[in-house]
């Protein structure tokens, strides 16, 4: 009796140590790029886009704000000292700022460069805003239109996170050196590191939280310390395995996979909860300790194996997404569960058998209150079965009408609360410099004989310019028409009424003259293949919110569509921001086919159990109409289905199914006894009763500490999840036992399936 539980847990132990060893090799990291959608052709061509050009986010933004004007000697002298500080650094290409930035003029003593700002002579200042103003093009991209602000813009090489972090670190430092206290920064560099300090400091916070709340429910349950301690460990045994098992494989903790502990404790404390309930109860029946726990195993056992499969298919439909980490969360998130599972049913036997039988009050008045408030439920329920049923039909026609509300959106900066540091700095470049999201377009030749800097090429992406700054705001747009407009200006001294395409066919051939000398070489500075093919129409935007975005770049395309010349060019919308953008197409059918899954899962179960299509229905109705009931709910108080909340519906669902197994399981076994629906009904509702209600507040409970997240979408994923479970519990108790006896014929029963 004593060989196997310590073997059993020696192998737990070696298995443990060796994982738990793995996850000093455990990594945070927040991939900006893994977030595409794997399956969509435009991330193909963003491929060649970027073998043609770069990455459209390899930037940094500095945004320095002076009180009165920027046009100070000494704030300026600051900005001068800055740029050519930075300049230098082994990770950065280029810097450009306003006291860089030089003009062209061509004219009869040849080509030559003027400064925008004459930084070291402060008496040039009134005339060099007044050329900047009326030269427009500096406007938002290099000065705010108040002049209380500019930017520094660095283009740096592709970047590891170390790097980044090493980079922001030395542009934070200059910064201060140079006395620049009031500034910002943006751009995927800066934010990445944020997102993942975020998710380390969170992570703590979730730990500790569960730790904490399990042991409080564990205490209110089972009201002593071997009721407490034992689960624990071996909740903490589950944490330890996938976490080892994911450095293991080399997988990192992302934004997603931060959730992926207390998701192990919550579901984890679900299996030892049964169990122990169970346990508990065949000690208070006199049974022996050998006796209860074999008891245990049998009834609780396959119980708990289907609900963990159906746990586990929950998340492992999230394999339908086209998102590379959704479909790493639902792999990850399913082997955790039976890893909890194959813990609780080794080494949870295991303890139980070595270790003395627990003192167990034999005072029955806290079962006995348990029993009459179950009791007394159940014959309420039953007596109002009607009023169960009226009530559930009025929730799904709410549901319904709160659904039809429902939209698609997400943001850049994953909605982070508004006080957020790194929310207002990309505030701040939304609102002085038209944006700090990468917007990118390329225009392709369709005649050999054109290129990028043809006159009727030129013309075409002219259009497209202008309509991009109308319809989404933009600001910094830069293509070969921005360079060739330049050029025009130089040509004509540096007026500023110039600073647009020749009109003349006599100023088109001038022109021609100069601009392969001018913009020929890196394709990085000149907006164009080497071989003038191709060009890159680059912009920065506003973070609207994908629904907006998705909308104006549709009305951008359709502008394209209607006038340009596509005998002539080929205009491609593309970009990092437009790739996050189309992955929310996708949530609504990635979400309804991975439920599918689920559904398919769940009958499947309830077919094998009762070989009855009509218990198959009767299962899945009461864990339908809860995510029906969140659903309303996110249309009705406008929370948007985003890549955090769609996967809202799959984790709930297979969570909140375990108590109807549970339930259902119990029920086949009081049919097999030969005892009526009605008697079996009622045991399997006292029987189950505590169990079903324990383990779902533990559950809300746990989900309910996600509420802690800077993050919306995570505070938004415990909030729907914790609401669903609750709906469900309530469901399982009230609506389930209804359909059961109102529908369910025992004729259909095969006890021996």
């Amino acid at each position: 009796m004593r060989k196997i539980p310590v073997l059993t847990i020696a192998v737990v132990v070696i298995i443990s140590i060796f994982l738990g060893y793995q996850i000093k090799n455990l990594r945070f990291n927040y991939v900006f790029e893994s977030f595409f959608p794997t399956d969509d052709p435009e991330l193909e061509y963003y491929h060649e886009f970027e073998k043609m050009f770069e990455n459209d986010n390899n930037y940094l933004l500095i945004g320095l704000t002076h009180e009165s004007t920027i046009f100070d000697s000494t704030f300026l002298s600051k900005v001068a000292l800055l740029s050519d500080t930075l300049s230098h650094y082994d990770l950065i290409k280029s810097v450009t700022s306003l006291t860089n930035v030089k003009k062209p003029i061509i004219g009869p003593a040849g080509y030559f460069n003027i400064p925008v700002v004459h930084t070291d002579s402060p008496e040039l200042y009134s005339k060099d805003s007044i050329r900047i103003y009326k030269d427009k093009w500096l406007i938002e991209t290099l000065i705010s239109k108040d002049a209380k602000a500019t930017a520094v813009v660095l283009k740096h090489v592709p970047i590891t996170k170390e790097e980044a972090d090493r980079l922001i670190a030395h542009v934070i430092s200059t910064l201060d050196h140079y006395g620049l206290a009031s500034y910002h920064l943006a751009g995927k560099s800066y934010a990445q590191g944020v997102f993942i300090n975020k998710m380390q400091k969170e992570l703590m916070i979730f730990l500790s939280a569960s730790v904490v709340l399990i042991i409080i429910f564990l205490s209110l349950a089972f009201r002593s310390i071997f009721g407490v301690v034992i689960p624990l460990i071996v909740v903490l045994l589950a944490t330890v395995w996938i976490l080892g098992f994911m450095a293991f494989t080399g997988k990192s903790l992302d934004i997603l996979m931060v959730l992926l502990p207390t998701i192990m404790f919550i579901v984890g404390m679900s299996d030892v909860v049964h169990i122990m309930t169970k346990y508990i109860e065949q000690l208070r029946l006199g049974e022996s300790k050998a006796k209860a726990i074999l008891i245990t195993i049998k009834e609780v056992g396959v119980a708990t194996f289907l609900t963990s499969l159906t746990t586990a298919v929950g998340f492992a439909t999230l394999l339908t997404a086209s998102i590379k980490p959704i479909r790493e969360f639902g792999v990850y998130t399913a082997t955790g569960v039976f890893f909890a599972f194959i813990v609780a049913f080794t080494l949870f036997p295991a303890c139980l058998m070595l270790l003395p039988k627990p003192k167990i009050s034999r005072k029955m008045a806290h079962k006995a209150s348990w029993v009459g408030f179950l009791n007394r439920s159940f014959v309420l329920l039953i007596k109002n079965a009607k009023t169960v049923m009226a009530a559930n039909v009025l929730v799904i026609a709410i549901s319904l009408f709160g659904i039809s509300f429902i939209y698609i959106n997400t943001y850049l900066i994953e909605d982070l609360p508004s006080d957020d540091p790194l929310k207002q700095d990309f505030t701040f470049f939304d609102k002085e410099f038209g944006g700090s999201r990468p917007f990118e377009l390329t225009a392709t030749t369709n005649r050999d004989s054109l290129t990028v800097y043809s006159p009727e090429i030129l013309k075409e992406i002219n259009k497209v310019q202008e309509a991009l700054k109308d319809i989404f705001d933009a600001g910094n747009v830069i293509s070969p028409v921005t360079l060739t407009k330049g050029l025009n200006q130089a040509l004509h001294g540096g007026q500023s009424e110039h600073y647009q395409l020749p009109t003349t066919d006599s100023e088109w051939k001038r022109l021609m003259r100069y601009l392969p000398r001018l913009y020929k070489g890196d394709p990085n500075e000149s907006f164009a293949t080497n071989d003038n093919s191709v060009a890159r129409i680059s912009a920065r935007v506003g973070d609207i919110g994908s629904a907006l975005s998705l909308k104006k770049t549709e009305e951008l395309k359709d502008y394209i569509d209607d006038n340009t010349n596509k005998e002539l060019v080929t205009f491609t919308v593309t970009g990092t921001s437009n790739l996050i953008d189309k992955n929310n197409e996708n949530l609504a059918k990635n979400m309804f086919a991975g439920l599918g899954i689920a559904f398919l899962v769940v009958a499947i179960i309830a077919g094998l159990m009762f070989g009855s299509l009509r218990m198959i229905v009767i299962t899945l109705i009461p864990n339908i109409i809860p995510l029906l009931l969140i659903a309303g709910i996110m249309g009705i108080f406008g929370i948007t289905l985003k890549l955090s909340t769609s996967i809202v519906f799959s984790i709930a669902f297979g969570i909140a199914v375990d108590d109807t197994i549970h339930f259902i399981s119990k029920l086949k076994i009081e049919l097999a006894k030969g005892r009526s629906i009605a008697f079996a009904l009622r045991r399997t509702y006292l029987s189950t009763g505590k169990a079903i209600i324990v383990t779902s507040i533990i559950l809300s409970g746990g989900f309910l500490i996600l509420l802690f997240s800077s993050f919306g979408g995570t505070f938004y994923t415990g909030l729907l999840v914790s609401m669903t479970l609750i709906f469900a519990l309530i469901s399982d108790l009230t609506l389930l036992p209804v359909l059961i006896m109102l529908f369910f014929k025992r004729k259909k029963i095969n006890p021996h399936q």
